[in-house]
């Protein structure tokens, strides 16, 4: 099928794709507002340094206690960045948080707090709306890691492990994300192609003969073609 052949197609059909991507421009600019000002919204991060401290009283000749501290600490990450996600690390957060008159809900903390690792350093990112409130959450993030991470080690099964707050948490602000950028063109263009896709549809399952080539290949003779008229 030659090109123009599809923009006859598409001339003939052009209902599904002209009015589907209306249709979905309007509906996703109501539900989205594209004219109004996102909410601000403010991330704050940090890094932790984890380790484990090498055993005492064992001899150099059976193993080195400094490099198993060391892998000890490499695995110790794995664990204790799930812990850093749970909520039982955020409900002891919110428990500092709660006499600063800040409430957040402990799923709504461990859901927004990515971590990453890299060595024995992980980094623990917050986000959420007001700049002050954040910076209160971070500072009770850094209190609680610094004064009960014995305990949650503990619960993993290590002894003698610690952290290191190496950079407390710095606020800033976080622009638009590239969903909220992208998301109402993307709509209309998807729509644009499911349109163009209904319209082939409809071509492929209508029987009218429209063509007297389409006569040949059924293999039917053609008596007389009648011109259409032009006003």
């Amino acid at each position: 099928m030659e090109i123009r052949e599809y923009w006859a197609i598409l001339r003939r059909r052009w209902a599904a794709p002209l009015l589907l991507p209306v249709l979905v421009a309007l509906f996703s600019a109501l539900q989205l507002r594209p004219w109004q000002a996102p909410p601000p919204a403010y991330s704050a991060s940090m890094r932790i340094l984890v380790g484990v401290l090498p055993l005492e009283g064992v001899e150099d000749g059976e193993y080195d206690p400094r490099y198993y501290a060391w892998m000890t600490s490499e695995y110790l990450v794995d664990d204790f960045t799930e812990v850093l996600a749970s909520g039982l690390f955020a409900n002891a957060v919110n428990a500092r948080l709660a006499a600063k008159e800040i409430a957040i809900p402990a799923g709504l903390l461990s859901a927004s707090a990515n971590t990453g690792k890299q060595h024995r350093i992980i980094r623990l990112t917050f986000n959420w709306h007001d700049a002050a409130q954040l910076q209160e959450i971070g500072a009770a993030a850094v209190a609680e890691l610094e004064e009960n991470a014995a305990a949650y080690f503990a619960q993993l099964g290590t002894q003698g492990a610690g952290v290191q707050v190496m950079d407390p948490p710095a606020v800033v602000p976080v622009g638009p994300s590239a969903r909220q950028r992208v998301e109402l063109p993307l709509r209309i263009l998807l729509a644009l192609v499911a349109g163009a896709g209904l319209a082939f549809l409809q071509e492929y399952l209508d029987d009218t003969v429209r063509r007297r080539t389409e006569l040949e290949e059924l293999g039917l003779p053609l008596l007389v073609a009648v011109p259409k008229q032009r006003k």
